[in-house]
């Protein structure tokens, strides 16, 4: 259906709010508008009212980008220094297939050599891209220490207005189709390149991105041994556009999804202040490994100046491992980052190393 002027009125309003505001604003104007009203309250003929999200690529931006942080990262961040700490190579890639066209970064390190090595695959969030992301986690870094190589897959533009991996549209969650065929595409090509070793392949992600990495660890367990999902939502949560936002909010999950009995492991990361991903998210991310959860530690933090938080294992009836970290506190920001990059709350504990200890811990066993 094609929506009127006042209805496309709104949208532009509520993105207006949204900058100059915030989202709490934002979120009421496309409320008004979803419910006949634009920001105005001039009436909009419900039957023109889209029933689907058929533009969420247009719109679900301002629901799916992460919130600015308490100290604002620079509009442009610095990419990545090659210093002692990344005497690798750091280089730009493009990966083709039915489903489209998209870049990559690909970090080797220098003690790449004959060995095969672990490779791990960061999705970064919205309005981000590869420079940026590697700067603010750090992995690069990582990757020297402790000898595996990094790819960051850049989400295009054209495919989402702010860059964010579109883990809520049905098309996009699918094996082998939308998205998830792009990211996996670029996983083997790596994997073709380079010697890396099968049975340690990784993924993570922030916000959106951890939610595309929630649902490549769910399309393609053959092909990962383990996720990380930083502030994102747990996969099959939302079909579409209106079920995003609720989830994103902290809305219960629908009521017809199932937990399937997880079949790889998976750590996850969440502030508990988070106000654009709400840390229910968490809970409904590590729900299939209910069958037991125990507190492994719980740090003050106060005497470092660091903040506290919570740390706990879950174990699945199979025996499949989960972590979670619930960072007290904290927004929605990558743990223990550098300000170097966008979306880092250098603050907390070091998200990029937990994961990769995490990861190397974990190998594909079968």
């Amino acid at each position: 259906m094609k929506m009127n002027e006042d209805f496309l009125k709104s949208m532009k309003d509520a993105f207006e709010l949204l900058r100059t505001k915030g989202p709490k604003e934002a979120t009421a104007a496309v409320q008004r508008a979803l419910s006949g009203h634009n920001a105005n309250n001039v009436h909009v003929d419900p039957v023109q009212t889209p029933h689907t999200p058929s533009n969420a690529s247009e719109w679900a931006q301002a629901w799916t980008q992460p919130q600015t942080p308490a100290s604002p990262a620079p509009h442009a961040p610095a990419a990545p220094t090659f210093d002692a700490d990344t005497p690798g190579t750091f280089s730009t890639h493009t990966f083709s297939n039915a489903a489209g066209q998209r870049q990559y970064k690909l970090y080797v390190p220098a003690v790449y050599k004959t060995e095969p090595l672990p490779l791990i695959v960061m999705l970064h969030g919205c309005t981000q891209n590869a420079d940026d992301f590697a700067a603010g986690t750090r992995m690069n870094e990582m990757a020297e220490r402790h000898g595996f190589i990094v790819v960051y897959p850049n989400q295009a533009q054209a495919a989402n207005h702010s860059k964010c991996w579109n883990w809520f549209k049905p098309a996009d969650q699918l094996r082998d189709q939308g998205e998830p065929s792009l990211i996996a595409g670029i996983t083997r090509e790596v994997m073709a390149r380079y010697r890396v070793d099968p049975a340690r392949v990784y993924v993570a992600g922030l916000s959106a991105g951890g939610a595309m990495a929630d649902v490549m660890l769910k399309t393609s367990p053959d092909l990962y041994a383990a996720a990380g999902v930083h502030s994102g939502l747990a996969y099959g949560c939302a079909k579409g556009l209106p079920s995003a936002l609720a989830a994103m909010k902290g809305g219960k999950a629908p009521r017809n999804r199932t937990h399937a009995a997880p079949q790889r492991p998976l750590i996850v990361f969440h502030g508990d202040a988070d106000t654009t991903v709400h840390p229910s998210n968490a809970a409904q991310i590590v729900a299939p490994f209910d069958a037991g959860t125990t507190t492994v530690s719980t740090q003050s933090g106060a005497a470092t100046g660091r903040r506290t938080y919570t740390q706990q294992r879950h174990m699945a009836a199979n025996g499949v491992e989960a972590e979670s970290w619930s960072i007290h506190g904290a927004g929605h920001a990558w743990s223990g980052g550098s300000q170097h990059g966008s979306y880092t709350d250098p603050s907390g504990p070091d998200a990029a190393a937990e994961m990769v200890r995490f990861f190397l811990a974990h190998p594909r066993l079968h």
